[in-house]
């Protein structure tokens, strides 16, 4: 499960066993999770699902996810090359 950045208190990660899935990013803090599927031509994210969040907690952790895309996006590349 590697972490790929802090912001806010969030923290972005993937598992590792979902190579098989389309470039997304899990996001946790505190009792709150969330997962984001990422729509690299598009710059575009769809809502994989959400925990105990309010819209608030939502639109803080897509503007974080826009304001790293690229990093995740490399990252998530570079992730999948070494395993």
């Amino acid at each position: 499960m590697p972490t790929i950045l802090f912001v806010l208190g969030w923290r972005f990660f993937f598992y590792s066993n979902e190579r098989n899935e389309p470039i997304h990013i899990h996001c946790q803090k505190a009792e709150m999770e969330c997962k984001y599927w990422m729509d690299i031509e598009n710059f575009a994210l769809e809502e994989a699902y959400s925990y105990n969040m309010n819209n608030k907690d939502k639109r803080d952790v897509k503007k974080i996810i826009f304001e790293y895309f690229e990093f995740i996006e490399n990252e998530w590349t570079k992730y999948q090359k070494e395993t």
